[in-house]
């Protein structure tokens, strides 16, 4: 699986006194969007910090197209085109339920030992679930 859609609707705390998403919303969007996709993968945030492995976000990047408002519905489609090594690239379009394009982004995070706080490999259970 490389791809997974995520739909929420804004809410009213989100946004500025003009009803328009915040712009710092957009990486909680994103992070529900990963979120989501490693859900649908099979694999959760919980279980592999419990396995004693940390997932940082170490690149941030979005193009603001259009504004979000309150009470929108909102797709986070998240993908990925590479396969995962020591870091895991991710790439996200959110639309509207008009389905205009609000925004595009991409994340890089990488594969941390909690333990020594040290750089490891993507966990084998996840390649194995990726069809690349």
């Amino acid at each position: 699986m490389r791809l997974n859609s995520f739909s929420f609707r804004v809410r009213y705390g989100e946004t500025d006194q003009m009803g328009v998403v915040y712009h710092g919303n957009y990486a909680q969007y994103l992070e529900l969007g990963r979120i989501e996709w490693l859900r649908a993968l099979g694999v959760s945030y919980r279980g592999m910090e419990e396995n004693g492995i940390m997932l940082p976000v170490i690149s941030l990047q979005i193009d603001y197209k259009k504004s979000a408002l309150y009470d929108d519905l909102i797709t986070v489609e998240t993908y990925i085109k590479k396969q995962p090594m020591v870091k895991i690239e991710f790439d996200y379009k959110i639309y509207n339920e008009a389905k205009e394009l609000l925004a595009t982004a991409n994340t890089v995070l990488a594969f941390m030992d909690k333990q020594t706080n040290r750089p490891i490999k993507c966990p084998e259970h996840i390649l194995d679930k990726l069809d690349f």
